[in-house]
This record gives C-alpha cells, sequence and structure tokens, in this order.
C-alpha cells in the first residue's frame, strides 16, 4: 500500500471512529420523572396517555404531578382519548396531584379517563381534577373512573374534582358515565359519632394519660390557633406530633375576638385564622372554626364574611356556640344561611347546646344536640370545665373528621 492510500485510509477511520462516539454521547436516559405532562394540540383522531408511578421509599417523603392535557381537533374522523394514571406510593407523606384535560372538537367519539392511587402514607394529600370539553354533534361517550385505595395512619385529604362540559346539536347525543371509586382507607367505615374533648391548656403526656386514666380514649381534640393571653394557650408542633402519634384528630379553633359584629370585622378575624393556620403548617381541607361565645354580641355579616373567606381561602368554614334557639348566635345564623344557602351546605355546626354536664366516655349521653335545621354539624360540646384533667367533653359526627387535621 502506497503512502497516498494509507493516507486515505487513516483519514476514513477516524471520520468514523468520531460520528460512532458522537452518536453515542448524544443518547440520553431519563428515569422516574416528578412530572409526567402529555401535551396534543393537533390534527388527529387517537390518544392514549398513560402515566405509571411507583414510589416505595420508606421515611421520605413523596410529590407526584401528573398533567395530561389532550386537545383533539377533527373535521372527519372520530376521536378517542385514553388516558391512564396509576400512582403506588408508601412513604412517610404524600402529595399527589393528578390533572387531566381533555377538548375534544371532532363528530363523535370516547374520552376514558382512569386514575388509581394506591397509597401507604402517614400524611398527604390527593386532588384528582378531571375536565372534559366537548364539542360534537354526533354521539359522544365519557368515561372516567378514580379509584383511591388508602391506607392511613394519621390523616389524608382527598379531593376528587369532575366536569364534564358537553355541547352536541339537535341530532347529537352524548352518554356520561363518572366512577368516583373508593374515597377512604383500608380502616372502618366512618363512625357515626366519636368522643373527644377540647382543651385551653397545652397537650401533654401528663394531661393525655389523665383524660385516659378517668374519663376515656379521646378521637378528636379540640385546640386553639395561637395564644390568647389569659384564656388559652395556642396549639404548638410538640402538641401536634403527640395527638398525632396517639391516633387523635384536632379540631382547631380560633378565639381573638370578642366581638362578632360587622362584615369587615368578620373578615380580619377570618384573614388572620387563615394566616396563623398556614405559619403552623395545617393542611388544605382542615376547618377552622370561629369560637363564638355566648356574651359576645354577634351578627349575620360576621358569620358571612367567616364564611366567604374560608371559602375563597384552603380550608374549610366552622363555627362554634351555643346554638340554643332562644340565643343570638342562632338567629344571626339562620339569617345568614337565608341570604346564603352555603352556609348551611358549607359551614360546619359545632354547638354546645344543651348543656348535660360532664361525663365518662362511656357515659356520654345519647346524641340530642341542638342547632339550626338543615345545618352541617360538627358536633356537640355536651359538658363543660372538667374539675379534673380541666377539660370539656364532646360527640363529634363522622363527617367531621374529613376536615379535622
Amino acid at each position: 500500500m502506497n503512502k497516498k492510500n494509507l493516507s486515505l485510509w487513516l483519514l476514513g477511520f477516524v471520520s468514523l471512529l468520531f460520528i460512532f462516539t458522537l452518536t453515542f454521547c448524544s443518547q440520553s436516559n431519563t428515569s422516574e420523572p416528578s412530572t409526567a405532562l402529555a401535551d396534543s394540540t393537533e390534527e388527529t383522531s387517537n390518544e392514549d396517555s398513560t402515566n405509571d408511578n411507583h414510589d416505595s421509599r420508606k421515611n421520605k417523603n413523596s410529590l407526584i404531578n401528573n398533567n395530561i392535557d389532550n386537545t383533539i381537533k377533527s373535521s372527519s374522523d372520530e376521536a378517542d382519548i385514553h388516558n391512564n394514571i396509576e400512582n403506588h406510593i408508601e412513604s412517610n407523606q404524600a402529595d399527589v396531584n393528578n390533572s387531566v384535560d381533555n377538548t375534544m372538537n371532532s363528530h363523535g367519539g370516547q374520552i376514558n379517563n382512569s386514575i388509581g392511587n394506591l397509597i401507604e402514607v402517614e400524611d398527604g394529600n390527593v386532588k384528582n381534577f378531571i375536565n372534559n370539553h366537548v364539542n360534537s354533534g354526533e354521539n359522544n361517550t365519557i368515561d372516567n373512573s378514580v379509584t383511591n385505595h388508602i391506607d392511613v395512619n394519621i390523616g389524608l385529604n382527598v379531593t376528587n374534582n369532575i366536569t364534564n362540559d358537553i355541547t352536541a346539536t339537535s341530532n347529537g347525543t352524548a352518554n356520561e358515565e363518572n366512577n368516583n371509586g373508593e374515597n377512604g382507607s383500608s380502616d372502618e367505615e366512618t363512625p357515626e359519632t366519636v368522643w373527644g374533648v377540647d382543651s385551653a391548656s397545652l397537650t401533654t403526656n401528663e394531661l393525655l394519660a389523665c383524660v385516659r386514666a378517668n374519663f376515656g380514649d379521646p378521637e378528636v381534640w379540640g385546640r386553639y390557633l395561637g395564644t390568647n393571653e389569659g384564656v388559652s394557650y395556642g396549639l404548638t408542633e410538640n402538641e401536634t406530633d403527640l395527638l398525632h402519634s396517639n391516633d387523635i384528630q384536632i379540631l382547631v379553633i380560633w378565639n381573638h375576638f370578642t366581638d362578632g359584629t360587622g362584615y369587615e370585622n368578620g373578615e380580619n378575624e377570618a384573614t388572620a385564622a387563615v394566616e396563623t393556620a398556614r405559619e403552623l403548617g395545617i393542611p388544605e381541607g382542615v376547618a377552622l372554626f370561629a369560637n363564638v361565645e355566648p356574651i359576645y354580641p354577634i351578627d349575620s355579616a360576621f358569620i358571612q364574611a367567616w364564611h366567604d373567606v374560608m371559602s375563597e381561602s384552603e380550608f374549610s368554614s366552622g363555627i362554634y356556640g351555643i346554638f340554643d334557639p332562644s340565643e343570638e348566635l342562632y338567629v344571626a345564623f339562620e339569617e345568614a344561611a337565608i341570604e346564603d344557602p352555603s352556609i348551611l351546605d358549607e359551614m360546619y355546626v359545632w354547638t354546645a347546646a344543651p348543656n348535660e354536664g360532664i361525663t365518662t366516655e362511656a357515659n356520654a349521653p345519647e346524641n340530642n344536640p341542638e342547632y339550626p335545621d338543615g345545618a352541617l354539624l360538627a358536633g356537640w360540646q355536651y359538658g363543660i370545665d372538667a374539675e379534673t384533667c380541666n377539660f370539656d367533653t364532646n360527640l363529634f359526627d363522622g363527617q367531621v373528621l374529613d376536615v379535622l387535621w
């Protein structure tokens, strides 16, 4: 081989080696994305999106965000959209956000949305949102399925929201099927009532032992947001850990006012309560209860403002007081509910009427509270000021467990 041919051969070999190296280094491998996003806006008739997340890490926090956004525009063919999200989580705390948005403009077709969560946690939040927007002149089928299998030790907030917005011509029909599946845990069904206490004192191991030894085993413990000098100690992080470690849920109370009149006043108090709750790390969905003592003046404007601020925040609305028909609070609440019916449906009422006196859990009275007709009952404080241990006794409605911490 002459020198010229040898040079050409070496030049070719080096070129091939360079191309191979460049190709190999340009490859990438990404595993376990924290956010899965499928976004399609094109002329197409089929869209398949599948997210399958597994997180079995012990003693860690987990955050999973699944966002699927499909926009289908098809002038001639039917459109089929299939979305499937599966989350399997085992950790101390988990925040799961599943969001599916479908917009379909076609001659017809079907949308299948499936969200499944298998969650084993101590605490966390699960939010499932499905929004379907269909503009079609032919047959449409929408099948939404949300299933949550939850094994939880402390508390988990679950929100399912399904919206179907369908526009069809007079010749078209639309079929909808929404299956919310199972929301709950592997525990027993929600009880009708549970026994609990509330206290202005700091919760200590000694106080908890006193309650258990002399009265019973509370499932709910009412405590106050922020210290009110001379009245109540504010809830602390140590108390929260102690109560949660003993499988006791916390009912959150705001008692930093003595005048319950006026919309602006109610708005200010509710805003302060929301800010304090955020500082303490109280999760969304938990109800904040305005504490209205019998000597406080109260009117419907204050109640309306409290409810408005809570409804616009991440928290739920609640109010405490003596809901006897002869009391000013009872009258003010009914007036507010007439002006805004959502108060009846959304504002939790914790009543202190009638007062039957302190008892043990085993000797609690038959559940017979007084409160406005149609109101959302949180519970009944049937006994106040126990001489031993310094607390009040309650029967809480099972439905309020969903908005406790």
